[in-house]
């Protein structure tokens, strides 16, 4: 394939940003590009009754690439701990080092406001790793410096304060399949306290709605940047 990109999707937790956008990854996939779940944790603080923490983490990381299966991706889960994430230096370099082995050209995270901490620190990790892992100056493990494309935020109930969608992409013929994916995650189909599945589907339709298609996901440039409405990834069409 020409113009084949690496797309990879950085979350705080394990499920975050198969949920935000895995229709997506699932569309870049099905088109032969190569697709990444990074999660820094694997969110294990919620457990489900009667299981400890660890063995949620093994779960979590389980159910995370069951779902990245599903999409026609990967899954990797780094070993930070679920409401404990810090951007400091330790952090932002074991992302850039993964963002120079990689080679992702364009990496979609959460939006830079949020009411959970780890959700928020996530964007100003990877920008921090982009930065390291593009200058030459920083020695990382031998290897040559990398930069990405492309950054834009993914859309999340939690991280609600000044997104407004600058890029409706149309998932309609994925979104079966993003469904599927999500259905693999615990929390998502049995949490008591957010209906995940219900809000995420009705969520598909609803922008969907608004770009004149069956479903929708919806990105959004970071502040500052140019902004432009389209149905897939700017610059990456395929």
């Amino acid at each position: 394939m020409n113009n084949k990109i690496h797309l990879m999707l950085v979350g705080a937790h394990c499920g975050d940003v198969e949920m935000q956008a895995g229709a997506i990854a699932h569309k870049y996939a099905k088109a032969g590009h190569e697709v990444t779940f990074l999660h820094l944790t694997a969110g294990e603080k919620g457990t489900p009754p009667h299981i400890t923490v660890e063995e949620y983490r093994k779960q979590k990381i389980r159910e995370a690439e069951e779902a990245a299966y599903v999409l026609g991706a990967k899954s990797i889960t780094l070993d930070y701990k679920d409401a404990e994430l810090k951007a400091d230096e330790e952090t932002i370099s074991t992302v850039a080092t993964i963002f120079r082995q990689l080679k992702p050209n364009v990496v979609i995270t959460h939006w830079e406001n949020s009411m959970h901490p780890d959700h928020a620190l996530c964007p100003k990790i990877v920008q921090e790793a982009w930065l390291k892992a593009a200058l030459p100056g920083f020695e990382l493990e031998g290897l040559p410096p990398h930069s990405l494309s492309r950054m834009f935020h993914s859309e999340n109930w939690e991280d609600m304060e000044g997104y407004t969608p600058d890029v409706f992409v149309d998932v309609s013929d994925e979104f079966e399949k993003y469904l599927e994916a999500l259905s693999k995650y615990w929390f998502i189909m049995n949490s008591a306290d957010f209906r995940y599945y219900d809000y995420y589907q009705a969520l598909g339709t609803v922008r969907g709605c608004r770009a004149r298609t069956k479903y929708a996901q919806t990105l959004k440039y970071p502040t500052g940047a140019n902004t432009r409405i389209g149905n897939v990834i700017p610059g990456f069409e395929l």
